[in-house]
């Protein structure tokens, strides 16, 4: 209810919910380490600062310690909004169990080893979800998650150069040029760091298939995204998933639930936390 509340009055939230899953995950693995807050966790990598939806688990916290309190972790939260975030928005309804601790480490220097960068290289991002014992059909399966949300320019800028009159011009030939006209003129050299551009040009608000459609038309919004089109390893997958929807949330199933067991804390490896912001005393 929460998360459906939140995301009524701010359409954005779902996308911030389910990157927010993303971060914690691979980072630590999902243990609620991304929410702490203070110098030197991982909120104060420059790489987490257009993270959101952290209130959305706060307010979630105070209401569960109200009803049954120390018994449901912040990691717990994290991944049952990021699942509900899915469902919400028209995707699959999916069954996770519960039972992970809250990580008492948070630290930044953590957090650019272990996430994607949108420039990355499909070989760098086999190479890190293998680490996380992700195949490269959860790679696929998982980009999926782009079909809602939103970046900034900054995300996707590599892909344009400036000229010294402050002019941009495509560089990235795998990118449409139409796409790419659009993006330049909603994103000019010296844009404001608050415009954000919709992952999904056109079904922003919707988890459906129409990511895998927008690659096969050459409109991926990241480097990270287009190259999932131009390698063998993977091609065959995003044909696949935007001609078959249930295709595409049967895997999405499969691999989310992978995605949110990466590195559970239990026992003693973790804790209950009484604030999702700060570790207990």
């Amino acid at each position: 209810n929460t998360v459906r509340s939140a995301s009524s009055s701010d359409p954005t939230i779902p996308g911030k919910l389910l990157r927010l899953l993303f971060h914690d995950c691979f980072v630590e693995g999902c243990d609620a380490s991304v929410l702490i807050r203070g110098n030197g966790t991982e909120q104060s990598d420059p790489a987490s600062t257009s993270l959101g939806g952290f209130s959305v688990i706060d307010s979630a916290k105070r209401v569960l310690e109200l009803f049954c309190p120390g018994t449901v972790s912040c990691a717990d939260i994290v991944a049952l909004a990021a699942r509900d975030a899915v469902e919400l928005t028209g995707g699959p309804a999916v069954q996770i169990p519960t039972g992970r601790k809250d990580g008492r480490v948070s630290a930044a220097s953590n957090v650019r080893p272990n996430i994607v960068d949108t420039s990355f290289t499909i070989d760098e991002m086999i190479k890190l979800f293998s680490s996380k014992g992700l195949s490269l059909i959860d790679l696929v399966t998982l980009s999926g998650a782009h079909t809602i949300g939103a970046a900034h320019c900054s995300a996707f800028s590599d892909r344009f150069q400036a000229d010294s009159k402050g002019k941009l011009t495509l560089i990235d030939s795998s990118l449409d040029k139409n796409y790419a006209g659009e993006l330049m003129t909603r994103c000019p050299a010296g844009a404001s760091p608050s415009i954000t551009v919709n992952n999904d040009p056109d079904t922003s608000l919707s988890f459906d298939s129409q990511y895998y459609r927008n690659l096969l038309l050459h409109k991926g919004l990241f480097q990270s995204d287009s190259v999932l089109i131009n390698d063998n390893r993977t091609r065959e997958q995003v044909e696949n998933f935007a001609n078959d929807q249930d295709s595409f949330f049967a895997s999405w199933a499969q691999s989310f639930l992978k995605l949110s067991a990466v590195e559970v804390k239990t026992g003693s490896a973790g804790e209950v936390r009484q604030s999702c912001s700060a570790t207990n005393g």
